[in-house]
Protein backbone atom coordinates (compact mmCIF):
# COMPACT_ATOMS: atom_id res chain seq x y z
CA UNK A 1 0.00 0.00 0.00
CA UNK A 2 1.33 3.48 -0.81
CA UNK A 3 2.21 5.81 2.02
CA UNK A 4 -0.46 8.40 2.89
CA UNK A 5 0.19 11.83 1.42
CA UNK A 6 1.38 14.39 3.95
CA UNK A 7 -0.89 17.42 4.32
CA UNK A 8 -0.36 20.83 5.91
CA UNK A 9 -3.36 22.94 6.94
CA UNK A 10 -2.90 26.71 7.42
CA UNK A 11 -5.79 28.97 8.41
CA UNK A 12 -6.05 31.61 11.13
CA UNK A 13 -9.68 30.80 11.96
CA UNK A 14 -9.47 28.09 14.61
CA UNK A 15 -12.89 26.51 14.14
CA UNK A 16 -12.62 26.38 10.37
CA UNK A 17 -9.09 24.97 10.60
CA UNK A 18 -10.29 22.24 12.96
CA UNK A 19 -13.01 21.33 10.47
CA UNK A 20 -10.46 21.03 7.68
CA UNK A 21 -8.17 18.95 9.89
CA UNK A 22 -11.05 16.59 10.65
CA UNK A 23 -11.70 16.01 6.95
CA UNK A 24 -8.02 15.41 6.20
CA UNK A 25 -7.64 13.00 9.12
CA UNK A 26 -10.76 11.04 8.16
CA UNK A 27 -9.30 9.62 4.93
CA UNK A 28 -6.62 6.94 4.88
CA UNK A 29 -4.94 8.45 1.79
CA UNK A 30 -3.85 11.48 3.80
CA UNK A 31 -2.03 12.20 7.02
CA UNK A 32 -1.88 15.57 8.75
CA UNK A 33 1.71 16.63 9.42
CA UNK A 34 1.15 20.14 10.78
CA UNK A 35 -1.26 23.00 11.35
CA UNK A 36 -0.51 26.72 11.21
CA UNK A 37 -2.43 29.85 12.15
CA UNK A 38 -0.28 32.25 10.11
CA UNK A 39 1.64 32.28 6.87
CA UNK A 40 5.08 32.53 8.45
CA UNK A 41 4.62 29.27 10.37
CA UNK A 42 3.07 27.66 7.29
CA UNK A 43 6.15 28.45 5.22
CA UNK A 44 8.42 27.11 7.95
CA UNK A 45 6.47 23.83 7.95
CA UNK A 46 6.68 23.65 4.15
CA UNK A 47 10.45 23.97 4.35
CA UNK A 48 11.04 21.51 7.18
CA UNK A 49 8.30 18.88 6.85
CA UNK A 50 7.98 18.84 3.05
CA UNK A 51 4.24 18.02 2.85
CA UNK A 52 2.85 16.74 -0.43
CA UNK A 53 -0.20 19.02 -0.28
CA UNK A 54 -0.75 22.33 1.51
CA UNK A 55 -4.18 23.83 2.19
CA UNK A 56 -3.62 27.57 2.57
CA UNK A 57 -6.04 30.29 3.58
CA UNK A 58 -5.72 33.27 1.26
CA UNK A 59 -5.84 35.72 4.19
CA UNK A 60 -3.53 35.00 7.14
CA UNK A 61 -1.46 37.13 9.53
CA UNK A 62 2.24 37.78 8.83
CA UNK A 63 2.15 36.25 5.34
CA UNK A 64 -0.94 35.55 3.27
CA UNK A 65 -1.61 32.39 1.29
CA UNK A 66 -0.48 33.95 -1.99
CA UNK A 67 2.78 35.03 -0.36
CA UNK A 68 3.36 31.53 1.00
CA UNK A 69 2.63 30.07 -2.44
CA UNK A 70 5.03 32.48 -4.13
CA UNK A 71 7.82 31.67 -1.67
CA UNK A 72 7.23 27.91 -1.92
CA UNK A 73 7.44 27.85 -5.69
CA UNK A 74 10.38 30.25 -5.75
CA UNK A 75 12.25 27.80 -3.53
CA UNK A 76 11.04 24.86 -5.65
CA UNK A 77 9.49 23.13 -2.64
CA UNK A 78 7.84 19.87 -3.74
CA UNK A 79 4.28 20.71 -2.72
CA UNK A 80 0.90 21.02 -4.43
CA UNK A 81 -1.06 23.98 -3.08
CA UNK A 82 -4.81 24.33 -2.67
CA UNK A 83 -6.03 27.83 -1.86
CA UNK A 84 -8.91 28.25 0.61
CA UNK A 85 -10.82 31.48 0.11
CA UNK A 86 -14.05 33.42 0.36
CA UNK A 87 -13.21 35.37 -2.81
CA UNK A 88 -15.10 34.59 -6.02
CA UNK A 89 -13.59 37.45 -8.03
CA UNK A 90 -11.62 36.63 -11.16
CA UNK A 91 -8.63 38.75 -10.06
CA UNK A 92 -7.86 36.56 -7.04
CA UNK A 93 -8.48 33.41 -9.05
CA UNK A 94 -6.16 34.48 -11.86
CA UNK A 95 -3.38 35.48 -9.47
CA UNK A 96 -3.51 32.11 -7.75
CA UNK A 97 -3.39 30.12 -10.98
CA UNK A 98 -0.70 32.34 -12.46
CA UNK A 99 1.44 31.26 -9.51
CA UNK A 100 0.76 27.58 -10.15
CA UNK A 101 -1.73 26.44 -7.50
CA UNK A 102 -3.47 23.11 -8.08
CA UNK A 103 -6.77 23.95 -6.42
CA UNK A 104 -9.00 26.93 -5.63
CA UNK A 105 -11.60 26.08 -3.02
CA UNK A 106 -14.39 28.23 -1.66
CA UNK A 107 -14.54 28.02 2.12
CA UNK A 108 -18.32 27.91 2.31
CA UNK A 109 -18.32 24.64 0.34
CA UNK A 110 -15.10 23.09 1.65
CA UNK A 111 -16.36 21.19 4.66
CA UNK A 112 -19.49 20.12 2.79
CA UNK A 113 -17.60 17.74 0.53
CA UNK A 114 -15.54 19.89 -1.83
CA UNK A 115 -12.45 19.61 0.35
CA UNK A 116 -12.13 15.84 0.09
CA UNK A 117 -12.81 15.96 -3.64
CA UNK A 118 -10.10 18.60 -4.03
CA UNK A 119 -7.58 16.56 -2.06
CA UNK A 120 -8.29 13.40 -4.05
CA UNK A 121 -8.07 15.26 -7.37
CA UNK A 122 -4.78 16.95 -6.53
CA UNK A 123 -3.39 13.66 -5.18
CA UNK A 124 -3.96 12.22 -8.68
CA UNK A 125 -2.15 15.12 -10.32
CA UNK A 126 -5.33 16.89 -11.38
CA UNK A 127 -6.67 20.38 -10.71
CA UNK A 128 -9.74 21.26 -8.67
CA UNK A 129 -11.91 24.36 -8.67
CA UNK A 130 -15.06 24.74 -6.60
CA UNK A 131 -18.01 24.17 -8.98
CA UNK A 132 -19.66 27.58 -8.30
CA UNK A 133 -16.61 29.32 -9.77
CA UNK A 134 -15.52 26.81 -12.42
CA UNK A 135 -16.82 29.24 -15.02
CA UNK A 136 -13.88 31.52 -14.21
CA UNK A 137 -11.46 29.05 -15.78
CA UNK A 138 -13.60 28.69 -18.91
CA UNK A 139 -14.05 32.44 -19.19
CA UNK A 140 -10.32 32.97 -18.74
CA UNK A 141 -9.54 30.54 -21.56
CA UNK A 142 -12.23 31.95 -23.87
CA UNK A 143 -11.12 35.55 -23.42
CA UNK A 144 -7.54 34.63 -24.21
CA UNK A 145 -8.68 32.67 -27.28
CA UNK A 146 -10.67 35.63 -28.59
CA UNK A 147 -7.79 38.04 -28.09
CA UNK A 148 -5.34 35.60 -29.70
CA UNK A 149 -7.53 35.55 -32.80
CA UNK A 150 -7.17 39.33 -33.00
CA UNK A 151 -3.47 39.34 -32.08
CA UNK A 152 -1.98 36.06 -33.44
CA UNK A 153 1.49 36.87 -32.10
CA UNK A 154 0.20 36.21 -28.56
CA UNK A 155 0.59 32.52 -29.35
CA UNK A 156 4.36 32.99 -29.40
CA UNK A 157 4.52 34.08 -25.75
CA UNK A 158 6.01 31.75 -23.19
CA UNK A 159 3.98 30.80 -20.07
CA UNK A 160 6.08 33.29 -18.10
CA UNK A 161 5.39 35.97 -20.70
CA UNK A 162 1.64 35.36 -20.45
CA UNK A 163 1.77 35.65 -16.66
CA UNK A 164 3.68 38.93 -16.82
CA UNK A 165 1.31 40.35 -19.42
CA UNK A 166 -1.66 39.52 -17.17
CA UNK A 167 0.04 41.12 -14.18
CA UNK A 168 0.87 44.22 -16.21
CA UNK A 169 -2.85 44.60 -16.84
CA UNK A 170 -3.16 45.38 -13.14
CA UNK A 171 -0.90 48.42 -13.70
CA UNK A 172 1.74 47.30 -11.20
CA UNK A 173 5.47 47.89 -11.42
CA UNK A 174 8.16 45.50 -12.61
CA UNK A 175 9.41 45.31 -9.03
CA UNK A 176 5.97 44.25 -7.78
CA UNK A 177 5.65 41.69 -10.57
CA UNK A 178 9.06 40.30 -9.67
CA UNK A 179 8.03 39.94 -6.05
CA UNK A 180 4.86 38.10 -7.04
CA UNK A 181 6.65 35.69 -9.37
CA UNK A 182 9.88 35.35 -7.41
CA UNK A 183 12.18 36.79 -10.07
CA UNK A 184 14.35 39.90 -10.21
CA UNK A 185 13.15 43.27 -11.45
CA UNK A 186 15.72 43.04 -14.21
CA UNK A 187 14.32 39.64 -15.18
CA UNK A 188 10.85 41.16 -15.47
CA UNK A 189 12.18 44.01 -17.58
CA UNK A 190 13.85 41.51 -19.92
CA UNK A 191 10.56 39.62 -20.24
CA UNK A 192 8.75 42.87 -20.97
CA UNK A 193 11.18 43.69 -23.77
CA UNK A 194 10.76 40.24 -25.33
CA UNK A 195 6.96 40.46 -25.08
CA UNK A 196 6.86 43.91 -26.67
CA UNK A 197 9.09 42.75 -29.50
CA UNK A 198 6.96 39.66 -30.18
CA UNK A 199 3.77 41.73 -30.16
CA UNK A 200 5.38 44.43 -32.31
CA UNK A 201 4.68 47.12 -29.71
CA UNK A 202 7.04 50.08 -29.77
CA UNK A 203 7.49 52.88 -27.28
CA UNK A 204 8.25 52.85 -23.56
CA UNK A 205 4.66 52.49 -22.32
CA UNK A 206 3.02 50.79 -25.29
CA UNK A 207 3.12 47.30 -23.76
CA UNK A 208 1.57 48.59 -20.54
CA UNK A 209 -1.13 50.37 -22.54
CA UNK A 210 -1.86 47.17 -24.48
CA UNK A 211 -2.17 45.13 -21.26
CA UNK A 212 -4.49 47.64 -19.62
CA UNK A 213 -6.64 48.02 -22.75
CA UNK A 214 -7.11 44.24 -22.90
CA UNK A 215 -7.29 43.52 -19.18
CA UNK A 216 -10.60 41.69 -19.46
CA UNK A 217 -9.33 39.39 -22.19
CA UNK A 218 -6.08 38.56 -20.39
Amino acid sequence: MPEPLKVLVADDHHLFREGVVKVVSSHSDFTLVAQAANGKDALTHLRTLRPDIALLDVEMPELDGIGVTRAAYKEALPVHIIILTMYKEAAYFNTAFDLGVRGYLLKDAAIGGDLLQALLAVAKGEYYISPPISHLLVERANRWKELSAKVPSLASLTPAGKKILRLLAGNITSKQIGERLGISTRGVENHRSHIARKLDLHGHNRLLQFAIEHKQEL
